[in-house]
């Protein structure tokens, strides 16, 4: 088998300002408490089953440097630069023209660039159990996480439990996915993990590169025939320019919504390798190591008579006295005192920055 993989990294960051900005998002930020980046860390995990020359990169062409700054194994054509954000379905079509050059049947995974994952054994075994089933059947694979709690912040995935297929060597069953839903509300949310065949969906795909082109084709014609028109000039003088002139006009939308809720041939993994999709500074507080008062700090730190707070401080001395329950990030670009459980509001503060053209902080 021919085994690529695709890194999707043209995120914004909005939503871990002031530390992630638009020069430098999240998927560049070490925001996890890892010494790798978010970026390094997905790279290094996938070079665990894939040569590291089979992983292609797709970002923002104003990140194309940080990306070869931070993953210096990683050989520069296979940086692909994206003119402008068009979401994931016109990426993971770009990905493919360049993929398929290599191999017109290769196997391909998709995962985003900032996810974090604590059990790479597990999460090896899962994606080699996917690979092996879209070689041989074809299809999409999806990988679902089982849900821990009822989650509001993540689409759900729907399998049917009485169509799955059996893997040769019985470790793994494969099921044929009957829906996905939206973010819910919280009792919709409870409602998914009483009837027990709701996963969390994260974003992560495994299929067959000419399964996905023929997939798009049928569901995102215009999508395709846009993307088409770059395959006579992928290594040319040319290419930047009709990629420019490509992407002024092609459809920005989802995978989600452009091949996956319309394709009858969509599978999912039930997968539980310590998935977390880091999406705020709360989830950051979550995951993240505690003191005896609950508190998570990051940098010169003072707490008196202070509980249960995530303090990130870069270069000052942050003192926090006799108070519960704060985001307190504080860098050369902004500061930021957020209470817990409000973190989701950040992009606000970035969107009211942009109407006030303070780009500088942003």
């Amino acid at each position: 088998m021919n085994n690529y993989a695709v890194i999707m990294a043209g995120g914004a960051g909005t939503r871990f300002w002031p530390k992630g900005t638009s020069k430098l998002p999240k998927q560049f930020l070490n925001i996890s408490h890892e010494l790798d980046t978010m970026v390094q860390q997905t790279f290094k995990r996938l070079t665990e089953f894939i040569p590291a020359n089979n992983i292609f990169i797709v970002t923002n062409v104003n990140h194309k440097n940080e990306v070869r700054k931070q993953l210096p194994h990683l050989p520069e054509h296979n940086i692909i630069a994206e003119p402008i954000g068009r979401n994931t379905a016109p990426c993971i079509g770009l990905a493919n023209l360049f993929i398929q050059q290599f191999d017109p049947k290769a196997n391909v995974i998709v995962v985003p660039s900032d996810h974090l994952i604590k059990n790479h054994a597990e999460f090896k075994r899962i994606m080699n159990a996917g690979l092996k089933f879209v070689h041989e059947h074809g299809g999409i694979v999806t990988l679902g996480i089982t849900p821990s709690h009822p989650e509001t912040g993540y689409g759900y995935i729907q399998f049917d439990p009485d169509k799955a297929t059996d893997e040769p060597d019985g470790n793994e069953k494969i099921y044929k996915v009957k829906t996905f839903a939206e973010k819910p509300n919280l009792e919709v949310a409870k409602s998914f993990l009483v009837s027990g065949d709701f996963l969390w969906n994260s974003g992560m795909f495994i299929f067959r590169a000419d399964t996905m082109m023929d997939e798009m084709k049928i569901s995102l014609a215009d999508v395709y025939e846009s993307l088409m028109k770059l395959v006579p000039v992928l290594h040319s003088k040319d290419f930047d320019k009709t990629l420019e002139m490509v992407y002024a006009q092609i459809k920005s939308i989802s995978i989600d919504y452009g091949v996956m809720e319309k394709s009858s041939n969509v599978h999912t993994i039930k997968s539980d390798f310590g998935w977390n999709d880091v999406g705020s500074w709360d989830e950051i507080y979550n995951i993240s190591e505690k003191d005896s008062e609950g508190n998570v700090k990051k940098g010169r730190t003072v707490t008196i008579n202070s509980k249960n707070n995530l303090i990130i401080n870069d270069q000052k001395i942050a003192a926090l006295i006799g108070v519960e329950d704060l985001l307190v990030i504080d860098t050369d670009n902004g500061l930021l005192i957020c209470k817990r459980g409000e973190s989701q509001s950040v992009k606000e503060v970035v969107e009211y920055l942009r109407r006030k053209n303070l780009d500088q902080y942003l």
